[in-house]
């Protein structure tokens, strides 16, 4: 790194809490050099910051000349220039994120500030071996409340092509809440799960929402956070109750296809792209389609996202499986999540978490890929 560079806290920054190991509302961080760093918080947060940070040193804000604004946020730049004279320099590096009134601010103060939208990037794909173990924890929580909410679509009544349970219907909204007490009673996070009914599981984000139907699909996406750790796990499994038409499972086994042609080609030095492409590819010779171009394949159902994405601090990080060049590394921590929708029918996805290591894709999962629920219990 060329200048030192400063980081501010807001909600869901977590290029913030990868550098300073602390998680807060406001509160900025100061990186000189490696092992020598500074956490600025404020009186509240000063003896937090000091048993659970990973600062050399943590100060109160009000040391360093912090006073109360109208601007709260561009406030913090007292402190930060503070800081910087101490050490006699007057330019820093900072992300994309930084507000817009701190940058104006510490710009007026004359500290000569250098935006770097790719500062803490490259760091945070190399994850630890902690940080594998953390991922690897939070995708054993997904399958935990994946297979909950499974054995439920399993052990439902069928009754005039619907799910029931216990002579009320069996919704998405009940098995959304469902996982989410599982993974809460096992210490993770859950917002915006996805348990999608058909034909709403041909849109990929859509929810879910009303009670579920016999032999179509319902697509459960989960993707839990650690309270503690913050790190995330990333799991999808399509299941169908009672029987179903034989195009759903030559969908299926076309997504199989898909998952393994783009696993595939994801080792050191292999490029994203040519992953993204391999598993449209796939899907193009089994009679599909894809978004990708030169790979659209025929009308109907077809892939229409990316082949995965990195996962860590952030559900959504680098690197990410799309149709873009993207050199891959020993150690980074993706997702192989392809899919086949049709709006107005439904879709079928299946997706794991895992670890490129020097022998290919090593998946974290341990859950079967079956339309069948009766295969989860």
């Amino acid at each position: 790194m060329k200048h030192p560079f400063v980081l501010f806290a807001g909600v869901g920054d977590e290029d913030f809490r990868y550098a300073s190991g602390f998680d807060v509302e406001r509160g900025a961080y100061l990186s000189f050099a490696p092992d020598d760093d500074l956490l600025i918080v404020s009186t509240l947060e000063v003896e937090r910051a000091r048993e659970q940070g990973r600062a050399k040193r943590v100060a109160d804000r009000i040391e360093l000349g912090w006073q109360e604004s109208d601007d709260p946020t561009a406030a913090w730049a007292a402190p930060i220039t503070t800081a910087l004279r101490e050490r006699g320099l007057g330019e820093v590096s900072v992300p994309a994120s930084l507000p817009a009134a701190l940058y104006r601010a510490l710009a007026e103060a004359g500290v000569e500030v250098v935006i770097q939208p790719r500062l803490l990037v490259e760091a945070r794909r190399r994850k630890s071996p902690e940080e594998r173990r953390w991922i690897h924890a939070a995708q054993r929580a997904a399958e935990a409340a994946c297979v909950e909410v499974i054995r439920r679509i399993a052990e439902a009544e069928i009754r005039d092509g619907l799910l029931w349970e216990e002579r009320r219907p069996l919704t998405s909204e009940h098995l959304i809440a469902l996982a989410s007490a599982t993974l809460q009673e096992l210490g993770y996070q859950a917002t915006g799960l996805i348990v999608a009914g058909s034909p709403g599981s041909g849109l990929p984000h859509y929810r879910g929402s009303g009670q579920l139907r016999v032999g179509a699909p319902i697509v459960l996406d989960i993707f839990p956070r650690g309270a503690g750790t913050g790190y995330y796990g990333d799991l999808t499994r399509t299941v169908i109750a009672g029987p179903f038409e034989e195009r759903w499972q030559r969908i299926s086994d076309a997504v199989l296809a898909a998952f393994d042609a783009g696993a595939g080609q994801l080792k050191p030095g292999g490029n994203g792209q040519a992953a993204m492409r391999a598993a449209c590819q796939a899907l193009v010779d089994a009679g599909f389609g894809s978004s990708t171009q030169g790979l659209e394949g025929r009308p109907g159902p077809r892939l229409t996202h990316g082949l995965g994405h990195g996962v860590g601090l952030d559900v959504h990080e680098d690197p990410f499986l799309r149709d873009h060049p993207i050199e891959l590394i020993e150690g980074d921590v993706v997702t192989v999540e392809p899919g086949l929708y049709e709006v107005g029918l439904g879709g079928v996805r299946w997706e794991d978490t895992g670890i490129i290591e020097a022998s290919g894709f090593r998946s974290f999962g341990s859950l079967p890929k079956s339309l069948d629920p009766r295969a989860y219990l």
